[in-house]
C-alpha cells in the first residue's frame, strides 16, 4: 500500500448527531487529513479493505480509527476483533469514542488491545477538546515505527 502524507482519519459512529459533532471538532483542531465517515462496524470493515461500496478506493490506511461500540450490524469490539487478528490492521490505532460508560466494554476494549478509550462527554464542549486532541495526536504527533506508519 502506498501512503500519502496526510492519511485519513476514519470515524465509525452510527449517531448521526454525534458524528455531525465529532467532525466538526476534528475540524476546529485544523487537521489537514481527510476525515472518512461511515456508520457501522460492516462499512467500517468494507472501508478497510476496499470492498463492496468501497472496492476502488485510494489505498491509504487511516492513521486512527475513532470508533463507538453500539452499533447496528457489528458493534465496535467484533471490529475491533478482526482489526487486531489481521497482521495489516494490527497496528492501526484505534481509539473507542463511545458513550459506554460499562466496565465491561472498557477493559474488553483494553484486552482486545485499543490504543485509547475516550467516554463521550455530556458537556459538548468537553466532547470538541476531547476529539480536537484526539485527532492532533493521531494525526500530527504520534510517531510510529518505521514500516508502520
Amino acid at each position: 500500500m502506498t501512503h500519502t502524507a496526510l492519511r485519513p482519519i476514519l470515524l465509525v459512529e452510527d449517531s448521526p448527531v454525534d458524528a455531525e459533532m465529532t467532525m466538526d471538532a476534528l475540524r476546529q483542531a485544523h487537521l489537514a487529513n481527510p476525515v472518512i465517515h461511515v456508520e457501522d462496524g460492516v462499512d467500517c470493515l468494507d472501508w478497510l479493505y476496499a470492498r463492496g461500496v468501497f472496492a476502488g478506493r485510494a489505498e491509504d490506511d487511516p492513521v486512527v480509527v475513532l470508533l463507538d461500540i453500539k452499533m447496528p450490524r457489528m458493534n465496535g469490539l467484533d471490529v475491533l476483533t478482526q482489526m487486531r487478528a489481521d497482521e495489516h490492521f494490527r497496528h492501526t490505532p484505534v481509539v473507542i469514542l463511545s458513550s459506554s460508560r460499562e466496565e465491561s466494554d472498557l477493559a474488553r476494549s483494553w484486552d482486545l488491545g485499543v490504543n485509547g478509550y475516550v467516554i463521550k462527554p455530556v458537556d459538548v464542549g468537553q466532547f470538541f477538546q476531547a476529539v480536537r486532541t484526539l485527532g492532533q495526536f493521531w494525526a500530527v504527533l504520534n510517531q510510529a515505527p518505521e514500516g508502520r506508519e
